[in-house]
């Protein structure tokens, strides 16, 4: 058996910058993070070796991978027209939440397909391959930020440039301050999951056609180099109003990134002690993620004690292999 797992992240600036219709034009950038929250994929010989038995929130059991109804599972055993093996897959957060769990789904399990075929792929590799596949052959209109912090983990301020190479610079900050940004960040659960792919085609599509979003996208990269640079000069009592002004202004990109609950529950977050946040991912729903000095802390969980928090912390591994016995 085999067992890989791979970070799910979260964002702070940038997000939209890394779909092709943008960065192949004027290139971008994303800051972000992966936690201390996974996608696990096991992998072993099937009993029938002509068969494939997959286990997530449903069950096959089929003659061949062109049979799979799960997407990314179908995609990737036809890439190696693999038969005769069971995979499970289990994850500590559920799918549409904003933390870009379909992208961690598919660099654990081309970690997991690569080690049991006794192939070496490199963090980089598993990531670019992972794109390709989400991106191109499955046509799904997002971008290419999660594959990368996925498979390579920590803190990050990942570059998209026009020629579709990718640069994962880590953010090297002293171990203390990087404690003491983690302890500025709290998440809560809205309780709303969401397909995130209608928003990106919309935002895609208004990037390509009106002006006023792209020049909301422009302002939105500065603004993570902005908070790429706090958090390399140790300066985190700036970080909260730069994340409050990217989500503010990333609102704007689609009708349906926030709502009148969403902003009502941020504003009640801000006047709870709350310098900034963001809802993760597309929006819409799923995590809210924000930054507020400890102190603070107990009086915001109070007075959003109506949602779930979810303690976490950063991680560093990026995608692993956990467990392995042939």
């Amino acid at each position: 058996m085999i067992i890989t797992r791979a970070p799910f992240r979260i964002s702070f600036g940038g997000g939209g910058s890394d779909l092709p219709c943008y960065f192949r034009q004027r290139g971008g950038c994303v800051l972000s993070a992966s936690i201390n929250k996974y996608m696990y994929l096991d992998i072993h010989p099937f009993f029938d070796e002509r068969r494939i038995q997959l286990k997530y929130s449903q069950t096959e059991n089929v003659d061949s991978p062109g049979l799979i109804k799960h997407a990314i599972f179908r995609c990737v055993l036809d890439k190696f027209n693999l038969c005769g093996v069971e995979i499970t897959s289990t994850a500590d957060i559920p799918s549409g939440t904003g933390l870009g769990s379909s992208s961690s789904f598919t660099v654990a399990l081309l970690q997991c397909v690569y080690a049991y075929l006794g192939v070496y792929r490199s963090k980089a590799s598993l990531a670019s391959e992972a794109a390709e596949i989400e991106i191109n052959d499955l046509k799904s209109p997002i971008g290419k930020q999660d594959q990368y912090a996925a498979a390579f983990g920590g803190l990050n301020f990942i570059r998209f440039e026009r020629d579709d190479s990718v640069f994962v610079e880590p953010i090297t900050i002293p171990r203390e301050k990087l404690h003491d940004f983690n302890s500025r960040l709290v998440m809560f659960y809205t309780g709303v999951t969401r397909d995130a792919n209608g928003i990106l085609k919309e935002q895609g599509h208004a990037m390509q056609h009106e002006n006023g979003t792209v020049s909301a996208m422009e302002r939105l990269v500065g603004l993570a180099g902005d908070m790429r640079d706090c958090l390399q000069r140790g300066n985190l009592e700036d970080f909260g109003p730069l994340l409050d002004c990217s989500w503010r202004l990333k609102r704007s990109l689609s009708s349906h990134i926030s709502n009148s609950r969403i902003d009502d529950i941020y504003e009640l977050a801000r006047t709870s002690g709350a310098d900034g946040g963001k809802i993760l991912g597309a929006g819409g729903g799923g995590f809210l993620l924000l930054y507020c000095h400890p102190d603070k802390q107990p009086v915001l969980r109070q007075k959003l004690g109506f949602l779930k928090h979810f303690p976490f912390h950063l991680e560093s591994g990026g995608t692993q292999i956990v467990y392995y016995e042939r």
